[in-house]
């Protein structure tokens, strides 16, 4: 049977331990999967099944004698541990320079032409909590009109502001002004739009949040597609990553479960090709918040409609599920952490208790979707179709 529909999922930030160069990030020791699995609220039996717990060298949960799918451990080949180096690497892209990022925030002279272009003064510019700096520079914010500008461990240029000072069409257009600034030496992975609202010492980021991204540097799985003639579907911030690069279909989400609904919907749908999801709620609102039972709640929730998507899953579908990075919410500060991520492949024509082990690099994902769509091309990345199909002549 020809395979006609991928569905890849990205868990954003659902790592299952520490990468052997994990004491390079700062990172030794840490394991998303393992400190959330210890919460009582953790419950993920439709991931078990397919081989979660079956992974090379995963310690927590009960492995299964008969796994429904195959199942691996991916190894991130790029040097970083950020969103958008993460999805870039699914993709076919192996980076091998990190993006740029900001510790003592941004340079003088960049935030001088920023000001200069937008006509608004910038606080903070700073590493700081999303949360934290609208708290500690909200009222001033709000006082002079002046921009909350900041970042964090990651590459990325954030601009937070309140929507009834900036509206969020402007918000949009200083990201834009801001994205054309930042390239070359100081290209970020992502400018990022963070409205908020409410009165001081009850701000609240809103859900018009907006990534910027920078266009990625070479060829993706998502070309070779829509060149090919096949259907891309983007849901959730897959658009905004790949700054809208051959993503046919695209769909915002609310929050994670929302993401499974539009997902879910989307199997009514008739198509040839990839439905690319990214997840954001287990890293934006636990994993950086350290927030333990909220993550395991999270990942209870997505099991559940999990289970309905698998099935409603037709024969010649394949369901991939991975992460872009790890942020283990019970490790030390609020960053991303340098862990393997999962992949779980389950469908009819995927062979069960298949095991992948360790592979080299995400890449890896973007070559096996080519190359079950019988699409010949040299991306980064090796591909394992002939480990997990029941017929490789297909």
């Amino acid at each position: 049977m020809k395979i006609k529909r991928i569905f890849l999922i990205v868990l954003d930030s659902y790592g299952i331990g520490e990468m052997s160069d994990a004491r390079e990030f700062g990172d030794e020791g840490c394991n998303t999967l393992g400190t959330i699995v210890a919460s009582k609220k953790y419950n993920t039996p439709n991931m078990r099944e397919i081989g979660l717990f079956n992974i090379e060298n995963v310690t927590c949960g009960e492995k299964i004698s008969s796994p429904l799918g195959a199942y691996g451990r991916m190894a991130e080949a790029s040097r970083g541990k950020d969103t958008t180096i993460g999805h870039w690497e699914i993709a076919g892209i192996i980076s091998e320079k990190p993006l740029p990022t900001y510790p003592d925030g941004f340079p003088k002279e960049l935030l001088s032409e920023f000001e200069q272009q937008t006509g608004r003064r910038t606080l903070c510019n700073k590493p700081y909590s999303g949360t934290d700096v609208i708290r500690d520079y909200g009222q001033q914010h709000v006082e002079t009109g002046d921009l909350i500008v900041y970042t964090s461990a990651d590459s990325v240029f954030q601009i937070a502001a309140h929507k009834d000072v900036v509206p969020i069409e402007q918000l949009y257009e200083y990201c834009e002004i801001a994205r054309r600034l930042l390239t070359g030496e100081h290209g970020v992975g992502r400018v990022i739009a963070r409205p908020f609202t409410g009165e001081p010492g009850s701000f609240t980021r809103t859900a018009n949040r907006h990534d910027f991204s920078l266009v990625p540097p070479k060829r993706t799985m998502m070309d070779c597609l829509v060149e090919q003639g096949f259907d891309t579907y983007g849901i959730g911030k897959i658009y905004d990553i790949f700054a809208g690069k051959s993503i046919q279909h695209t769909q915002r989400i609310q929050n994670n479960a929302d993401g499974m609904e539009k997902t879910i919907k989307l199997q009514d749908q008739d198509f040839n090709g990839l439905c690319f999801v990214n997840l954001v709620d287990f890293d934006m609102l636990y994993g950086h918040r350290n927030d333990i039972e909220g993550y395991a709640e999270a990942a209870a929730e997505f099991d559940r409609q999990l289970g309905t998507f698998m099935e409603r899953m037709r024969p010649e579908d394949v369901l991939m599920i991975t992460a872009d990075h790890g942020c283990d919410p019970g490790f030390r500060g609020t960053d991303h952490t340098r862990e393997y991520t999962p992949l779980l492949i389950y469908g009819e024509e995927i062979l069960s208790d298949v095991s992948l082990g360790t592979r080299s690099s995400f890449a890896d994902i973007a070559a096996t979707v080519l190359d079950l769509f019988n699409i010949e091309e040299t991306l980064d990345g090796s591909s394992f179709k002939d480990k997990i199909v029941r017929n490789t002549a297909e």
